[in-house]
């Protein structure tokens, strides 16, 4: 199983011998206006794409599905519902079923708990996207664990740490999780994504499990970077399974 981290939580997923697109923003740099309440005026994505938009055409031909953890535009934005083919199967949760419909996809497949397909099976992992009233108008977001070939990968989505996440690492046992990460936030309210702190805790949690934290440097509400998380990491003697990925880079997930 091989990750491509692209930008923000969009990655690259080749398993079992498909090629899954997760949580897909992409988007040019500054193409989208500034967040609202985000507490600056800065358009997103910060980042370029890690290659040259050229390159996206023969990216989305090689696809063989989307897996759509929710639809918020950072993680599903204009561009890649432009680009991706119409036809081609997207693995999302129930709640965003009627949204994806209405943007003309046809082979929308919600995962209510589990599905296989292809060799690949997937369960839907949930978890709260923030605290008190703003989590709430997050609404409805999701995780996926991926097992194939005997790995299993935790995909966990927008989530704080909380009681959903230490039920998903009790349950699946995962070999590797990908957290997002950064603490992003408005200018009111607690995060609403993983602070570093919180992504320690999943280490701390899940001892045989490799951690990835992306969903960094990419939006304007973030207010945690790479150095910060690796730091963090460093200080709690975490930095042997604890990773941050740059942009555009492989992760091979191992047993």
């Amino acid at each position: 199983m091989q990750v491509q981290l692209i930008r923000n939580a969009t990655l690259l997923l080749k398993v079992a011998g498909k090629t899954l697109l997760v949580d897909p923003m992409l988007g040019a740099r500054a193409q989208y206006n500034p967040i609202p309440v985000a507490g600056n005026e800065l358009r997103y994505p910060l980042v370029e794409l890690p290659f040259p938009a050229e390159e996206l055409p023969p990216l989305v031909a090689s696809l063989d599905a989307v897996l759509l953890t929710h639809t918020h535009p950072d993680h599903w934005d204009a561009v890649a519902q432009e680009l991706l083919p119409k036809e081609l199967p997207i693995f999302c949760q129930p709640a965003d079923v009627e949204t994806l419909l209405g943007q003309g996809f046809t082979q929308v497949r919600p995962v209510k708990t589990q599905l296989e397909w292809e060799g690949i099976r997937l369960f839907r992992t949930t978890g709260q996207h923030g605290t008190g009233e703003i989590g709430q108008l997050m609404g409805t977001v999701s995780g996926f664990l991926v097992e194939a070939e005997q790995q299993r990968l935790y995909i966990a989505g927008d989530t704080i740490w909380c009681d959903d996440v230490t039920q998903a690492l009790d349950q699946y046992q995962p070999d590797a999780v990908v957290l997002n990460a950064g603490a992003a936030r408005f200018v009111q309210g607690d995060p609403i994504v993983m602070t570093a702190a919180e992504v320690v805790q999943v280490a701390q949690h899940a001892p045989q499990a490799q951690v990835y934290t992306v969903h960094l440097e990419t939006v304007p509400h973030g207010t945690e970077n790479r150095t910060t998380t690796q730091e963090v990491a460093e200080r709690e003697g975490l930095s042997s399974r604890v990773h941050v990925p740059a942009d555009g880079e492989w992760i091979t997930i191992q047993k």
